[in-house]
């Protein structure tokens, strides 16, 4: 892992996509791309919104991917392009890059990745650049569309000014500058995206940032269903609410048992510090937390905090609206759903002849939890799980951050066909919008590999 990106050499003839990439880019900018970058989306298999807890995920790279042709210049101007029309050109100066937080549109994600390497090798002047993005990524899906793109930019951006960065650095720099645009996540995507190898999940853990094989059973295949309700983390308070209210249960944990709460943020800390296991902080959380959503007023109470020390140090800026937060159902969630990643890895590495039939029910119980103690799904989500566990799912359940966005759904092989055609047929033929959205919202995936720099041979 502390090998840089590959470098492949590619006949960009031979592949359709890139051939037309790079005939759009020579229409646009009357010159052909130097380099070729491309960042794979991802589907997280189980481990939902424990990541930024400090908890450990298991995703797997997907094949849809954002890619970027690129040339370089020495005028410091940054010009970003898309093939999609509905994404506008943006041209701005690498010695003023400003990212608009409150308005967050396609070109900041990727000023993102740019900056992120900019401020690591402390650059006041980058080189200047020509970019040109596709993406095949459903945007706002929950597979990691965003990330995508910021890992792409940085990848472009370490190329374009002859840097070296190991997969794990440029992981580690693009999670930190993806909260430029205000998401507070915990470094999952950004992860996956450039630590990926093809025909494996990886189990990826943090502090430090490693990335184990997961083999998955022979025999089931993974189908990704696009429920077609979108949702822009960074456009909306939900993901980072749910970020402070785990902050705020760690101190609240934390204080009921003494320990040092001012230097813990994360829910696994308390675990850590505790020397207790999973089991032992579920029982703490029944023990200390109740279920009724606490008043800003108790918190400060509880945490010997003033309410302005209470906004500065524990709120984020768009969640400063809040006054009443679920610990006990957030802390619940996380402590289960840590659980169930080691329990989903544990059937994959020791293969029992029903480890197919285990997983779906450790996908299933994922679920429910994040519909009922995290509440991050949405009606539409919960219809097209539904569905897909009567079409002959094993398991599933959302993927992503939820509010929207996809399912995953674990499917014997033998199944598959008839899977895809009864959700198709329940699910999106019923309804004009979605039938026009069915073909790229409803597909097998297998595990892809991770970033890569692309050299035209």
């Amino acid at each position: 892992m502390a090998t840089p990106p590959a470098k492949i050499k590619t006949a960009i003839g031979a592949n359709e996509r890139l051939r037309n990439l790079k005939t759009s880019f020579e229409a646009k900018y009357g010159e052909s791309p130097l380099f070729y970058a491309c960042a794979p989306g991802r589907v997280n298999l189980i481990g939902e919104h424990i990541d930024y807890c400090g908890y450990s995920v298991l995703p797997m790279a997907i094949e849809q991917n954002i890619v970027a042709a690129v040339s370089v210049n020495s005028s410091g101007t940054i010009q970003l392009a898309n093939t999609n029309p509905q994404y506008k050109d943006y041209n701005v100066s690498s010695e003023g890059i400003v990212i608009d937080r409150d308005n967050p549109k396609w070109h900041y994600y990727f000023l993102c990745g740019v900056k992120g390497i900019q401020e690591t090798f402390e650059m006041a002047r980058l080189a200047g650049m020509s970019c040109l993005v596709e993406g095949t990524i459903p945007p706002s899906s929950g597979l990691s569309s965003s990330s995508a793109l910021v890992c792409c930019a940085g990848l472009v951006t370490m190329e374009a000014n002859k840097k070296s960065l190991s997969k794990v650095a440029l992981a580690e720099i693009c999670a930190k500058c993806e909260r430029y645009i205000g998401t507070e996540g915990g470094g999952m995507d950004q992860s996956i995206s450039f630590l990926a190898e093809e025909g494996t999940a990886k189990l990826i853990e943090f502090q430090p940032l490693r990335a184990t094989d997961v083999k998955l059973p022979d025999g089931a295949v993974f189908v990704i269903s696009n429920c077609c309700v979108e949702m822009n983390k960074a456009a909306s308070s939900h993901y980072n609410i749910r970020v402070v209210e785990c902050r705020i249960a760690t101190k609240m944990l934390a204080k009921a048992r003494g320990l040092e709460s001012s230097v813990l943020l994360k829910l696994a800390q308390v675990q850590t510090e505790l020397k207790a296991s999973l089991e032992e902080m579920l029982a703490l959380v029944d023990e200390v937390l109740h279920p009724e959503p606490y008043s800003r007023e108790e918190i400060c109470k509880v945490l010997g905090v003033t309410s302005e020390q209470f906004s500065a140090d524990l709120l984020s800026a768009n969640t400063q609206h809040l006054t009443h937060f679920r610990l006990y159902q957030r802390a619940k969630h996380v402590y289960g759903e840590a659980a169930r990643v080691l329990r989903f890895k544990s059937v994959c590495d020791s293969a029992p002849a029903d480890s197919i039939h285990q997983l779906g029910e450790l996908m299933n119980q994922s679920h429910a939890s994040c519909r009922d103690l995290y509440e991050c799904s949405c009606p539409e989500l919960d219809q097209l799980v539904d569905i897909c566990l009567k079409s002959g799912a094993v398991g599933s359940r959302l993927t992503g951050a939820g509010w929207g966005g996809c399912a995953v759904s674990m499917v014997r092989s033998e199944k598959v066909e008839s899977f895809l055609q009864a959700v198709r047929e329940a699910y999106y033929l019923c309804d004009p919008r979605r039938a026009a959205m069915e073909k790229e919202s409803l597909f097998v995936s297998k595990p892809g590999g991770g970033a890569a720099i692309l050299i035209e041979e």
